[in-house]
């Protein structure tokens, strides 16, 4: 819709510009008349000033110029919509969808459909920004510029493929072609080959996993396209003797062999593709659906909020950290938080058993699924002792390897002795820890932190590198996370990037902590320490600190922590909402 209103206030000029020259031989003798009437009439009404110009945009205009020119500028504007059905959507329209547009009579109605045809698409319909249009737009201006071949990138079949599925999880590129070495799969042996890439997806929505897609440059001109024949790209195919399979080497085959079996991929024989004629349908079955654009992963908003009604029976809090691992993987540790109050509990030979089945499932923005997790969460509690218990938590936690970029998270927990479910779904950015700038992953409040053995580094549950962090869950009604006076308060956090020093060979740098009191805005704890006090650290530094509730009054705080990066001069200082009872 954004789109179709530029479109309209760009081209009113040019309408404005027709509207002068008249449009045809007719309008100008027309306006040529009416010209020399107002001239005459000029030089009689101002003193014989004949020569004097009338001003071109009072001219009067005759019903059928109006006719003409409203019918060229609506065929102007029509040219925008034209583009976005055969160009901005083109590749991911259904074609219900597609036959439904065309079929629309007005403006109004094309504009009501674009902004509906988004909004079915966006993860997270309660925000402003629709990132699936986003993203979509982005992959388009990506495929114009890394895969054009004498037509614009979007109409490539790899700019098809990444505007519809997203970047591939691997690449094996072989650009240029040349001396290639034939897995065992395809016939083994040497060959050369022309110019070509294979894209590997984990997993495409409504394909399936493990999906292997190949593009060949056989004019060597840039143009890649997709093929379904994996003997395409063998440049020595047609070469008598040239690029043999490890079986035509050895004498087992005939090259001619491969021409003669029938098939649509010209593989030779070899020991692991003898059926390679019942795996060809496969590859027949793969390549059609991807011609098809992706389903619609989301529904329309109503439908979504109704749905969300309908099941959010059992509630839970949710959240989720971002700490960085590698340049490009970032661990996103989920922590889902149940009240026992709201867990039926079972006795069974006097213990009260509750069980709870959790589900999640993160997909990018086109619905292609990045992780799934799923687990029996059980509690048994005396029976004596479950009505002290009935307001303490449940949780549940997964740490989750994912890339920077936007994602879904979908959860779904089942109370399966009640027969209770809930949802949760969100859209998460997680960050790029980028490798120039100094950065910070969560800021964790626990209410457990505590080193693990050497040989639990690294795994279990709530073990984040050498410490065990168990974060406290804020509820969903927006309130902070609360701890008793009689608890620890934890905070967890992890700095990156920080610079170091080229004669000591050590950062510099200052950390400030502040716990703010929320009502009056002043700091009832302040303390600074440096890096120097820290011992031997690198550019990358983990913060702990651990404070008894008991010497804060109960009420709203906000920790503070402040890091001051002396050589770099950057400075990151996230802080983090708690109460006290």
């Amino acid at each position: 819709m954004f789109q179709v209103g530029i479109a309209r206030r760009v081209l009113l000029p040019s309408f404005l510009l027709v509207l002068l020259l008249g449009l045809g031989s007719e309008a100008v003798g027309q306006a040529s008349k009416s010209d020399n009437d107002q001239a005459g009439s000029a030089s009689q009404g101002q003193g014989g000033q004949g020569d004097q110009q009338v001003d071109p945009l009072k001219r009067p205009i005759s019903e059928k110029q109006k006719k003409q020119n409203a019918k060229a500028l609506k065929v102007e504007l029509s040219k925008t919509y034209k583009k976005w059905l055969a160009e901005d959507v083109a590749w991911i329209i259904t074609d219900e969808e597609r036959a439904a547009f065309k079929q629309l009579s007005n403006d109004e109605e094309r504009d009501n459909f674009i902004e509906a045809f988004w909004q079915r698409r966006d993860p997270t319909p309660d925000t402003v920004e629709n990132e699936f249009k986003e993203e979509h737009y982005r992959r388009i201006e990506y495929a114009n510029e890394h895969f054009p071949a004498g037509i614009p990138g979007w109409k490539t079949d790899r700019g098809r493929i990444y505007i519809m599925y997203g970047p591939p999880d691997e690449i094996d590129a072989h650009p240029s072609g040349g001396t290639y070495d034939r897995p065992i799969e395809e016939g083994g042996g040497s060959t050369s080959t022309f110019p070509f890439e294979d894209w590997r997806y984990r997993y495409l929505e409504g394909i399936g996993q493990e999906i292997m897609i190949e593009f060949v440059d056989p004019c060597m001109c840039g143009d890649y396209h997709m093929t379904m024949d994996r003997s395409e790209k063998d440049a020595l195919k047609y070469t008598p003797n040239g690029g043999l399979t490890l079986y035509e080497s050895l004498g087992m085959a005939s090259k001619t062999d491969r021409f003669t079996h029938g098939g649509f991929e010209q593989l030779g024989q070899s020991p692991l593709n003898a059926d390679q004629s019942a795996k060809e349908f496969d590859r027949l079955d793969q390549f059609y659906k991807l011609q098809k654009p992706p389903p619609v992963k989301f529904k329309d908003l109503e439908e979504v909020v109704s749905h969300k009604i309908s099941v959010n029976l059992m509630p839970f809090d949710v959240r989720a950290d971002f700490v960085k691992v590698t340049g490009d993987t970032v661990l996103v540790p989920v922590t889902v938080q149940v009240k026992n109050r709201d867990v039926t509990f079972v006795n069974k030979d006097g213990v009260q058993r509750g069980t709870v089945n959790i589900f999640g499932r993160v997909t990018t923005l086109t619905g292609r699924i990045a992780q799934t997790f799923e687990d029996t969460v059980q509690q048994d509690i005396p029976a004596e002792l479950l009505p002290k218990v009935t307001e303490n938590s449940s949780v549940y936690w997964k740490a989750l390897p994912l890339r920077p970029g936007r994602y879904r998270f979908d959860i779904v927990v089942k109370d399966v002795n009640g027969d209770r479910v809930g949802t949760w779904s969100k859209g998460v950015v997680v960050p790029d820890f980028a490798d120039d700038k100094l950065e910070a992953s969560s800021l964790i409040l626990a209410d457990q932190m505590e080193p693990v053995a050497a040989k639990n580094v690294g795994t279990g549950n709530f073990v984040i590198g050498t410490t065990k962090v168990r974060p406290r869950v804020a509820p969903s009604d927006g309130k902070p996370v609360v701890f008793k006076r009689d608890q620890k308060l934890n905070f967890w956090m992890q700095i990156y990037n920080l610079s170091v020093d080229d004669k000591t060979h050590k950062p510099s740098a200052t950390v400030e902590y502040d716990v703010v009191n929320a009502a009056t805005n002043k700091a009832v704890i302040h303390t600074v320490e440096s890096t120097d006090q820290m011992g031997n650290i690198g550019d990358q530094v983990t913060l702990q600190k651990t404070l008894s509730a008991a010497n804060l009054v109960p009420g709203v705080y906000r920790i503070q922590i402040k890091v001051n990066d002396n050589i770099s001069k950057q400075t990151v200082d996230p802080s983090a909402t708690f109460a006290v009872e």
